[in-house]
């Protein structure tokens, strides 16, 4: 079992930027590809980012290619979210989620329920 905690959400301004941390617990944290979806009030969760599970490689939602960025320490056991040039439509409670079966590739199109492990999420807001 995977205990993950969110951190770094607050209310920021159009413009502004943020870099949100989910620290995991456990020591087989490499062994899951990590991933950060979020839910905006009255709509359904969407992907966000993933990242492979040594790091090396990266997908994001199409909304957020060339703002957000996503890593991973595998010391630290954390992943983050950087987020620039934030947007008012980037206000969402952000999750991050783990799952030991899936790819990074393939980890964005998943259902809730597919996905292993979640974070009780960090609110983000973005004022304009």
């Amino acid at each position: 079992q995977v205990q993950l905690v969110e951190s770094g959400g607050g209310l920021v301004q159009a413009g502004d930027s943020l870099r949100l941390s989910c620290a995991a617990s456990g020591r087989t944290f490499t062994s899951y590809v990590m991933g950060w979806f979020r839910q905006a009030p009255g709509k359904e969760r969407e992907f966000v980012a993933t990242v492979t599970r040594s790091g090396g490689s990266t997908y994001y939602a199409d909304s957020v290619k060339g703002r957000f960025t996503i890593s991973r320490d595998n010391v630290k056991n954390t992943v983050y979210l950087q987020m620039n040039s934030l947007k008012p439509e980037d206000t969402a409670v952000y999750y991050c989620a783990a799952d030991l079966k899936t790819t990074a590739q393939a980890m964005g199109g998943r259902r809730d329920y597919e996905i292993d492990y979640w974070g009780r999420g960090t609110l983000v807001t973005v004022s304009s």
